[in-house]
């Protein structure tokens, strides 16, 4: 990949998305083909084929993907398995068969088993069941890695497949029925700052999960495109969690928030851990370098620069 060479990234504006095509921008790369989901919608497989017939990218990010926190895969599970393995299922085979050189496809450490090992190794894969709260993304993401895996056996085709833990930065979503854990206790400790009382939590706050700054994950990305080729997973992560009562701590020091927290064991706490074995990564001589509190400190900068976006 040099700096020319013409780039898709699919999902430039959602998270994951938005790191990546800023971290190739900063790194020089003006190639790059971007389209918004109105412009190309990536569950139409029509639309995705003439797109790849004329674009013919040569390199392609697949960060495109529906996600959402608990409340949202327990209530919208058909919406979650059908987009994703339609929009992850198009641009593969696509790409494949419109020349594209290599792709790398963004899976989730919700494929993992919900008893897993922790940290959790990327042999686990399938190794038990699935977390229930989150099985219908978590089945279309493994069905993408092993479309990759399926594609370069059969076709030769370079696609690669990451594993990134949770995920947080700007771009979050901070709405209060979709999010995930970290962006929704973010606007709710902000929002409780200023009108007084406390703030509820999902759960008994003793689950314990990773976070990555999606920045650090937008470097992986770059670094594993260039550098890596192989039918075998690789996690992405820092290789250390806290709880989420810790993190609630964390961010109400970030946001100032001086009220309590009020946790609600009648909802769901999901996979009672979730830490990344990120062994292979480090081996391939990648880290992070973005701390957690760090992270949460320019996150939530980024939030209020942004306010007016979620004002009912």
């Amino acid at each position: 990949m040099n700096k020319s060479s013409r780039i898709y990234v699919a999902g430039h504006r959602g998270l994951v998305g938005s790191a990546i095509a800023r971290r190739l921008q900063a790194d020089g790369f003006e190639n790059l083909v971007l389209r918004t989901s109105r412009e190309l919608d990536l569950r139409n497989q029509s639309e995705v084929e003439s797109f790849f017939s004329k674009e013919r990218p040569e390199f392609v990010f697949l960060a495109a993907a529906k996600v959402g926190g608990i409340h949202a895969n327990n209530s919208f599970p058909a919406d979650f398995i059908r987009d994703n393995l339609q929009m992850q299922t198009n641009v593969i085979d696509s790409a494949h068969r419109h020349g594209t050189r290599k792709l790398l496809f963004l899976g989730s450490s919700c494929v993992y088993p919900k008893f897993a090992p922790q940290p959790m190794p990327e042999a686990s894969l399938l190794s038990g069941p699935l977390e229930t709260t989150n099985e219908w993304y978590a089945i279309a993401k493994i069905a993408g890695l092993k479309m990759c895996q399926a594609y370069r056996r059969q076709h030769g085709f370079d696609a690669i497949a990451i594993m990134p833990t949770n995920l947080y930065g700007p771009g979050d979503n901070f709405d209060l029925e979709n999010s995930h854990v970290l962006p929704a206790l973010m606007r709710k400790a902000h929002e409780a700052k200023a009108a007084g009382g406390s703030v509820v939590v999902w759960g008994t706050g003793t689950p314990r999960r990773e976070f990555l700054h999606v920045d650090d994950l937008a470097g992986a990305c770059l670094f594993l495109m260039q550098t890596y080729s192989s039918d075998e997973l690789v996690n992405v992560g820092w290789g250390e969690d806290v709880s989420i009562r810790e993190l609630a701590e964390l961010i109400a020091d970030v946001v100032g928030f001086r009220g309590g927290f009020e946790f609600d064991p009648s909802k769901p706490d999901g996979t009672p851990r979730k830490l990344l074995d990120v062994t292979r990564m480090r081996a391939l001589g990648w880290a992070p370098t973005i701390p957690l509190r760090q992270g949460l400190a320019a996150t939530y900068r980024w939030f209020t620069e942004h306010l007016e976006s979620y004002r009912a």
